[in-house]
């Protein structure tokens, strides 16, 4: 069954996987110069997303949808397990967001440049000025509805366990005084892992669960401590018991 699922990918999900990258790369571009860029750095990467997910015949379980209300902003923010954590939250989360992310992303084919032109937040750490400016740009996408995710570990594990989280996302909801949402992901890691990009990709369930909003409490160190902490605790709690338990990311 291995080796006929991997003779599928070959023949039938790859080539479909590559055109339509390239295909909804373009029509975002294209559609983020002559048109609305919430909508098209949107829609045509949420389809990509689903139907990658869905030429992979992976399954996928979505829970807690009821905790987010119509209308309201959040910064999400989930566990990074693997390369599939995208492709499960864009085409599942079924909310207009836009991802903060690597800035060394750009320079993805096709992908990097779609992200530039449908204003997704490259995150570039090479001094305060570039600091300020991601975090000014992620003030300005913050209304209207728009969401922000990001995964505040900053980067996939290596073992399928959680890291430690880092402030920004939860400063920049202090900020705002806007609720944080954690996520869980489950299956992602075992699906394809970070130490086998670009390999083959296993066959594993996929789950999304989406938590209860975590509201401030105020604003200041104390809020962001307190969002920071609850936010780790519940991706934490709904984790595989296999991948529970914090283990050092040296990537970190």
């Amino acid at each position: 069954m291995k080796y006929l699922y991997r003779l599928y990918q070959l023949v039938v999900a790859l080539p479909l996987f590559l055109l339509t990258s390239i295909l909804v790369s373009l029509v975002t571009v294209v559609g983020s110069i002559i048109g609305n860029g919430h909508f098209w750095g949107y829609y045509p990467g949420k389809l990509w997303a689903w139907l990658t997910v869905r030429l992979f015949l992976l399954p996928v379980t979505v829970k807690g949808c009821e905790n987010l209300k119509p209308g309201q902003s959040y910064v999400f923010v989930s566990n990074h397990q693997g390369a599939f954590d995208i492709f499960l939250i864009y085409g599942f989360l079924n909310r207009n967001f836009k991802w903060m992310m690597k800035h060394q992303l750009r320079k993805v084919p096709f992908i990097g440049i779609a992200c530039e032109y449908s204003h997704q937040i490259f995150v570039d750490k090479r001094g305060p000025r570039k600091i300020k400016e991601t975090y000014d740009k992620a003030r300005e996408t913050l209304h209207g509805g728009m969401s922000l995710v990001v995964f505040p570990e900053g980067a996939r594990s290596f073992t399928g366990h959680m890291g430690v989280f880092k402030r920004g996302a939860f400063m920049l909801a202090d900020e705002l005084q806007l609720p944080v949402v954690p996520l869980t992901i489950n299956g992602s890691f075992d699906v394809m892992p970070r130490m086998r990009d670009m390999h083959w990709v296993t066959w594993s369930p996929l789950s999304l669960t989406i938590h209860e909003p975590i509201y401030p409490i105020g604003q200041g160190k104390d809020n962001v401590a307190n969002v920071e902490q609850k936010s780790y605790e519940a991706v934490m709690s709904a984790i595989d018991e296999k991948y529970q338990g914090f283990v050092e990311n040296p990537d970190q």
